[in-house]
């Protein structure tokens, strides 16, 4: 049998980095070596693409050698006649990434789960694991996204939109725009940011104006939701034609959200696989997720997470993930595993649905 060649690319330039690293090593962990050579391929905090021997090292936990970047030693190009220098050059690619057969970007955040990476894999032509350009964009800015989900009728917590310059003028003029649109507490993101970097709980005026300040840190545009009692349901989405929704799962933070610290630091929230709800409602649930899944034209994999309002009943879809968490305490191959697909065959599954559209995407040209 012929092995397939996978390119893993993992790291980034985003501050989501060290989540990123984990998740690839435990898809290596858990790739069959029969079937797969894995072909690594990470990329540095400040964009340059390592080394095939550097990026082995970094993906086995090594300290990563001073072997440069992937096309070699770091030089400033010639300038142009008439134009003057330009910034420091920076290789882009590697030679493991143009011998593989398809690539699996486990990249969280801007600049690699954005459609930033998937455009460069399309011109490339290389077949890729997840969604596409538009999707991957969308699925990483929460404003847009939420507007498309407006559009699919998806019900959706009460929110608000700014600008970061908006908040940097006058965060006070800000805040008393949401007070009039919402009691307290409210929460306060980034648009464009994973892992909830960003995020914070705001009860009274001066916390919100300190949410503001701190979500625009990370972005151009601050969202701002209107906090309710809720529980926090999630669903793994997998396939295209048609795709599948997995059981339903429930995260109980044991801080008071669902933070970062929560996300990826051991015993920072509880994992609940399958959600203690009834059939009834998990059903809805799942239902939902497929069509969040489509409003976006998310491909391959996504994870849908979901509010259940304690006191009211309702339910709400929060957001969906194009490229979900795969370290060892991630809930999608979590929720997978619980519905009877393990995480080898996860990725094989991944794996064939990449390159399947790819196929498709040949024979229409």
């Amino acid at each position: 049998m012929t092995k397939r060649k996978v390119a893993l690319l993992f790291g980034g330039a985003s501050v989501e980095h060290a989540v990123s690293i984990q998740s690839a090593r435990s898809v290596f962990r858990a790739i069959d070596p029969e079937r797969y050579t894995v072909l690594p391929v990470a990329i540095a905090r400040d964009g340059t693409w390592l080394s095939p021997e550097a990026s082995w090292a970094l993906l086995r936990g090594a300290a990563v050698p001073a072997a440069g970047p992937a096309g070699g030693p770091k030089t400033d190009p010639p300038a142009s006649p008439g134009f003057p220098p330009g910034p420091p050059w920076r290789a882009v690619g590697s030679p493991h990434l143009n011998a593989a057969d398809v690539a699996f970007p486990l990249l969280h955040g801007p600049m690699g789960e954005d459609g930033t990476v998937q455009g460069y894999l399309e011109l490339l032509g290389i077949p890729y694991v997840g969604s596409g350009v538009l999707a991957s964009a969308v699925g990483m800015d929460k404003a847009t996204m939420k507007r498309l989900f407006a559009l699919e009728g998806l019900p959706q917590v009460r929110y608000l939109v700014f600008e970061r310059r908006a908040v940097q003028a006058d965060p006070d003029a800000v805040a008393r725009t949401v007070e009039e649109a919402f009691p307290y507490p409210v929460f306060v993101k980034p648009a464009n940011s994973g892992s909830s970097l960003g995020i914070s709980r705001a009860d009274d005026r001066s916390t919100l104006v300190r949410a503001l300040r701190e979500a625009a840190r990370y972005d151009a545009t601050v969202l701002v939701e209107e906090g309710l009692a809720v529980r926090e349901l999630e669903v793994a989405v997998l396939g295209n034609e048609p795709p599948e929704a997995s059981v339903v799962g429930e995260v109980v933070p044991r801080r008071a959200f669902y933070d970062y610290e929560a996300k990826y630091t051991a015993g920072g929230a509880e994992l609940l696989v399958p959600a203690p709800i009834d059939g009834a409602l998990a059903e809805e649930i799942r239902a939902l997720a497929l069509r969040a899944y489509r409003a976006i034209g998310a491909r391959d994999l996504a994870r849908v997470d979901f509010f259940l309002d304690k006191g009211a009943g309702r339910l709400y879809v929060n957001e969906i993930n194009t490229m979900p968490g795969f370290t060892d305490r991630s809930m999608y191959p979590r929720l997978w595993a619980a519905s009877g697909l393990a995480y080898p065959a996860l990725i094989d599954r991944l794996v064939e649905e990449a390159l399947r559209r790819a196929g498709e995407r040949n024979d229409r040209r």
